[in-house]
């Protein structure tokens, strides 16, 4: 009898919490996610500021501005707890202003920050809980409201002699660019597309931060390729297209957004497949010249559905009952 009390006492088992997993918990939080997105954006913004001058600097400065009061101010007014110190509503304002071209009326950038913000973010809870990439669904909103404003593409200032207000991206029919010079950003396009080169050093920062991890984005690169070659389009031309428009931007920075994306690593390649399938058809056959932002946004919609059948049901739970 003593020894039983003595065992009891000694492991006494009531100060345990039980809880869903996962269990082991890391000390990496939203901010310093944020923040290693931010700091992996900055190449592209210097080469856009060099391509396209000061003006794509007051465009991204403005989105982030009116992203993160209009975070402020809904949270302030629906009486929630800020959450602007997260960072989340910046890297939306720089996604958003990446996805416009640098000639953007500042009003037009303003409300696509407040319908990113307000309409797409917080009226579904806030981050975590929105089903669609706050900033795609900002351009959507931009490009639907106001189209022509959205194709006045600036010419990049290292290509001398051209017209701004005629300038024509290599998608929408303008002049073709060879690789090295879609690979290092000597072309017109959004303010943040156009290097590849500035882009993939921030992914390698991201890589090294473990960010983000390259299932979805290589999926979704080497679908839109295999998808445009099934079309008839050449190989040398297929390859261009990685280059070309919001591919590389939207594979590593947008499709892998973890709010919107599916969560299993099966869930995670058919999303990709789908972005990629879905940015080569509008490409090759829609009327818009790029594709990337609709093929993200129609498939954050189809997330749910994918990880339906793709997350695994807990013994009891509606699932095949184990041994």
């Amino acid at each position: 009898m003593e020894n039983n009390e003595i065992k009891t006492k000694e492991y006494d088992l009531s100060h345990l919490i039980v809880q869903a997993a996962p269990h082991q918990r890391s000390a990496v939080n939203i901010q310093r996610i944020m923040l290693d997105v931010i700091i992996a954006l900055v190449p592209a913004l210097l080469v856009s500021v060099y391509e396209f001058g000061m003006r794509s600097l007051i465009l991204v400065a403005t989105a982030v501005i009116a992203c993160v009061l209009s975070e402020y101010c809904y949270q302030k007014i629906t009486k929630q707890p800020s959450t602007i110190k997260d960072l989340s509503a910046v890297v939306t304002g720089i996604l958003l202003a990446f996805n416009v071209p640098s000639t953007l009326p500042i009003p037009m950038i303003i409300l696509g920050s407040v319908f990113s913000i307000v309409v797409v973010k917080q009226l579904f809870g806030g981050i975590g809980s929105n089903f669609m990439n706050p900033a795609l669904a900002g351009r959507a909103f931009i490009m639907a409201s106001w189209a022509s404003a959205m194709s006045n593409y600036a010419a990049p200032l290292t290509q001398s002699g051209v017209d701004a207000e005629t300038y024509a991206t290599v998608l929408s029919g303008g002049q073709s660019v060879g690789f090295m010079n879609a690979f290092l950003g000597h072309m017109g396009g959004t303010v943040g597309e156009v290097s590849a080169l500035a882009l993939l050093i921030g992914v390698a920062y991201l890589l090294y931060r473990r960010v983000i991890n390259l299932r979805i984005p290589l999926v979704y690169i080497a679908t839109t390729v295999v998808t445009l070659l099934i079309c008839g389009v050449g190989i040398q031309e297929a390859l261009l297209n990685i280059f070309l428009g919001g591919l590389i931007l939207g594979a590593f920075y947008m499709a892998t957004d973890y709010s919107t994306s599916p969560v299993t690593p099966k869930g995670q390649i058919i999303f990709a497949i789908g972005c990629g399938f879905l940015t080569a058809v509008i490409r090759q056959f829609g009327n818009l010249p790029e594709g990337v932002s609709y093929a993200i946004i129609f498939m954050n919609c189809a997330v749910p559905f994918i990880d339906q059948y793709t997350v695994p049901k807990p013994i009891g739970r509606g699932g095949k009952q184990g041994i």
